[in-house]
């Protein structure tokens, strides 16, 4: 692995190995997302969810 440090005005990561390892990370969680039998949930269903929650949350808050 590569221990340069990096640039912190182009680079997030400190060193390329930190790169590499959330590099790593990220596309595991990408190939396990798309790997998923479970049914997608819609954008205007997800949107309404967080709506509602949202709703909920200040409702709840305002109760107080």
């Amino acid at each position: 692995m590569n221990t340069a440090v990096l640039d912190p005005l182009i680079y997030e990561f400190d060193t390329a190995a930190e790169a590499e390892s959330y590099d790593a990370w990220f596309r595991a969680k990408v190939e396990k997302s798309i790997a998923d039998p479970t049914p997608s949930m819609p954008h205007d269903e997800a949107m309404a969810f967080v709506d509602a929650e949202l709703e909920r949350r200040r409702l709840a808050r305002a109760a107080r």
